[in-house]
């Protein structure tokens, strides 16, 4: 499985280049992400290879890491209704998808209530 890892920004200039930075650094390849703000700060989420390197890397920069969890990646084709098909797999298991995104390696990443589950469902 894939670590998706949360860190929360403060909402001003430089804080995602400060991220993208030390990450680049420390060696470590950010594999997908996405952000966004709300409340005056800034949620992302980043795709890594070695959380616990990233962690590291980023909690001595100072930059909190909110939350890490694993995630389901699955390679996809670039049609219309690919994220549809896939996402209806996933709810005819009963699992919810709570997280999103893509990777620039056609790739979707998918934050579920149960790996497992979603896994077997695709």
């Amino acid at each position: 499985m894939a670590t998706d890892l949360t860190v929360i920004l403060e909402n001003r200039p430089g804080t995602l280049a400060d991220l993208g930075e030390t990450l680049g650094k420390a060696g470590i390849n950010i594999n997908g992400g996405c952000g966004v703000q709300s409340d005056g700060k800034g949620e992302v989420h980043i795709l890594v290879d070695d959380a616990a390197a990233a962690k590291q890397a980023l909690e001595g920069a100072g930059i909190k890491v909110a939350d890490e969890r694993e995630v389901l990646v699955v390679k996809v084709d670039d049609h219309p209704g690919e994220l549809g098909e896939i996402s209806r797999k996933i709810a005819d298991a009963g699992v919810n998808i709570n997280l999103f995104y893509l990777t620039a390696a056609a790739q979707l990443v998918l934050g579920v209530d149960d790996l497992d589950k979603a896994q077997a469902a695709l």
